[in-house]
Formats: C-alpha cells, sequence, structure tokens
C-alpha cells in the first residue's frame, strides 16, 4: 500500500525536505522550512493524506489531515 502521508525534516545538509512516507528519496528541497512546509501541505492535500511537520529538535511540531476524517470518538 503506497502511503499518502508527507513529511517535511531538516536534512543533514541543513535544507528543508519534503518527502513521502517511506520514500527513499526527497520529493523536493528546500532552502527553508516554510517553503518545505507549504509543499508538504499541498501534495497531502492533493493526495488526502497527512502532512507532518518535524521541528530541528526531530519532534512533530505540526500535523494536518485532508481529505475524510473519521468519526469523532470519545477521548
Amino acid at each position: 500500500m503506497v502511503t499518502k502521508d508527507y513529511w517535511t525534516q531538516k536534512r543533514s545538509d541543513g535544507k528543508w525536505e519534503t518527502k513521502r512516507e517511506g520514500a527513499s528519496r526527497a520529493t523536493n528541497v528546500f532552502d527553508t522550512q516554510a517553503e518545505s512546509w507549504d509543499r508538504t501541505k499541498d501534495l497531502a492535500r492533493s493526495h488526502e493524506g497527512e502532512a507532518y511537520l518535524k521541528g530541528q529538535n526531530g519532534l512533530i511540531r505540526e500535523r494536518n489531515t485532508y481529505g475524510h476524517d473519521p468519526e469523532k470518538s470519545k477521548g
């Protein structure tokens, strides 16, 4: 199954990449986090997936879901 989720994360060369989850190579590479995050959200939106923004510390800073949201559950 091909995932519809995309990530923005910092690379070892200091640039920011947009990458499909499970892919071995970046989809796009940008100089700024903002550019990469915009592209990540666009791709997730067009594939009705999720967009994840991983901060410089490696933790998820933001997450957006596009497409069909499951029914709300308790908790």
